[in-house]
Order: C-alpha cells, then structure tokens, then sequence
C-alpha cells in the first residue's frame, strides 16, 4: 500500500535505498517461455549507471545484475523473476550534516510529514537511484516487446534554452547513443555538453525534456475510462524523480489549435487503417491506434546543488546549508534509459491485458 509496486498483468515491486546494501526489484506475470538475455539487462543499466561520463555524478557503481530467480538457462518460468544490485560506492557519511536539516526542494520533509521517519543518506528510497530498479525491469519488458515488434526510443530533446529543432528525428537507438548527452542533434548536442559542463563547475544545474517515440504499438491497447494508455503513461513518467511535466501528441500546443486542424483523418490502404497526422499521439479514447505514440516529459533541475541555500532544521529553525555529495547537473542524460523502461512496463502490462479482452 506503499506505492512500491507498478502495472496489474505484467507487475513490480521495487526495494532498497540508496545507501543501502542494495536495490532490486521482483517482477510478477511475465509469461513463461520468453527468452530472456541478461546482457541486455546489463546493457540497459549501462546506460543509467552513475560515473558514466565527465557531465554526470562521480559516484561510481558498476551495477551488475544478480538474477535471483524465475529465469533459468536464458528462458523464463513464469515465477516471479527477482533482480538484485549491490551498493559499491556509497558513502553516507556525506550526508551526516544534513540528518536534521531540509534540503530545499527534496523529499526530506514530506518524508518527515508522512512517517515521522527518513534515511537522510541520500534520500533514502526517495533518491533516484531506485529508478537501476525500474530499468533492470524494463529491460525484461522491452524484450517481451520486441518478441511482438513493439520497440521505444527516447532522446534528450531540450536541455535549458536549447532545443533540437522542430521537424528532426525522429531518431534511432545509433543516433541517441553517439554522445554522451543522448541528444541526436549534434549542434545542439555540444550546446547541451557545453552548458551543464559550466553548471557542474559552478555547482548549479539546469533541467530540460526528454521526447519518446513507441513504434509497432498495435492498435487496441489501452483501457477505458481510468487506465487510459496515455493516463498510464503519464503516471510512469511523474513517478520518475524530477519528472514534472507530460504531454502527450500535439500536447499543450495543441490547446490552440481549431478541430479543424487538430483532428486525425482516418485513411485504409491494404486493410490497414492509419491516420494522416498524428496529433493524437497514437492514442484515441485511452486506447492505440496503430500509429506511433509519441510524448515528452520535463524534468526540473537537479534539487542538489553546491550553492548556498536557505532551509530550516527539523525543529524549525532557519538555517543555511551547501549540499555535498556526489550529484548530476542534469539528470537528462542518466534518464533517457529510465523513460524508456517506464514506457515498456506501461507497453507490456497493457499487452498483457489485451489478451483478456475479447475471445
């Protein structure tokens, strides 16, 4: 009953605090019979381990895989399969002057509000580094998904005022991963570089947004009324940490628009039906089309910074602190991987489910 636990067919539970001995996560309802490659787990948690370029957080860990059960001889046995992360770099006591304080903008205090308790090391299960958990899970998910030609790729597509231009991509995985700021526009890729690599030296961060492209959705996924495909979505990508913004298909920007420009018109060719525009993001009425679906989430700047704040302690005097620590200026680049494996939980449990639809 504590939110640590994601999706109904295809279900996880996530465990472990950041300065803990680990982390890990069971995964529930996975069919039987998948094969799985447990390189490609560790592939994805490559991608959102720490210490992995100049631009992000000097923590180091390696975050190598254990698969603790349900997977034997590359092949899943329907059973929970249960996934394990070792802590190799922690140090808590990097935090031991902030036990009693509020650091501004985290979770520190609402932790306080709800429990009367908190891990202040790190932030406890309140620290992004839950989130090695999620894609450890997601990469399952994205290898149920590719058995069935759904694939997702996400890109860091702004980051502060630059932003790749209007009508690129979209992009593949190649594109994405050729530099380390996961933004496939090489111009703006090096503004990006050039602009958080000031912001870490100053001690400061910056946010942007993160684009998504699904494609080989097939059309009917998705539930009515209140697990609506893109409400689902939504709800994966706001659980992230820093994540504070969605939208979906034409989103915000199609809040000006006239029906006459916003509606999708429906065409057949070879017994297929498809949309000649795609404002609509690949979801009607909560459900796929068959178009791609395709949605951005905005995630704010890093809370931690090496800057003088002003806070107060937990008895409520005011106080200023400075954040130590090992912290990115910009979690962009590290979440990229985290979107991608949230929109593959989402994918997987509503396919999953669709299978129980109709006869």
């Amino acid at each position: 009953m504590r939110g640590n636990s994601f999706g109904q067919a295809f279900r996880i539970h996530t465990f472990g605090e950041s300065h803990g001995a680990g982390i890990g996560v069971i995964i529930d309802g996975c069919p039987a019979g998948l094969r799985i490659t447990v390189e490609m787990i560790q592939e994805e948690l490559d991608r959102r381990r720490p210490g992995q370029s100049a631009l992000t957080t000097d923590r180091k860990e390696q975050d190598r895989v254990m698969v603790l059960s349900g997977i034997m001889d590359d092949i899943t046995l329907g059973t929970p399969i249960a996934l394990l992360l070792h802590n190799k770099d922690s140090r808590s006591s990097d935090y031991d002057h902030l036990k009693d304080v509020y650091r501004p903008s985290h979770a520190d205090y609402t932790w306080d509000a709800k429990f009367g308790i908190r891990d202040h090391r790190g932030g406890g299960r309140s620290s992004a580094r839950e989130t090695a958990a999620r894609v450890a899970a997601g990469a399952v998910a994205k290898q149920l998904l590719l058995k069935e030609g759904i694939h997702a790729v996400a890109w860091v597509s702004q980051v502060g005022p630059f932003r790749i231009p209007d009508g690129s991509g979209p992009f593949d995985r190649s594109q994405v991963e050729a530099h380390f700021t996961r933004c496939p526009h090489p111009d703006t890729a090096r503004l990006i570089e050039a602009l958080i690599a000031e912001l870490k030296g100053a001690g400061d961060s910056v946010g942007g947004i993160i684009s998504c492209r699904i494609d080989g959705c097939p059309p009917g996924l998705g539930e009515p009324v209140f697990d609506k495909l893109g409400a689902d979505l939504g709800k994966a990508m706001l659980s992230i940490n820093a994540c504070k913004a969605f939208e979906i298909g034409s989103g915000f920007a199609g809040c000006t628009r006239r029906g006459s420009e916003s509606n999708d018109a429906f065409t057949a060719s070879a017994g297929t039906i498809r949309t000649t525009t795609n404002h609509s993001g690949g979801i009607q009425g909560g459900i796929s089309n068959g178009m791609p679906i395709e949605f951005r989430a905005g995630f704010k700047p890093v809370a931690s910074i090496g800057l003088p704040q002003e806070t107060v302690t937990r008895e409520g005097a005011q106080t200023s602190i400075t954040v130590s620590g090992r912290h990115d200026p910009c979690v962009l680049p590290r979440a990229v991987p985290i979107v991608e494996a949230m929109a593959a939980l989402v994918l997987a449990d509503h396919f999953l489910r669709q299978k129980t639809s109709s006869l």
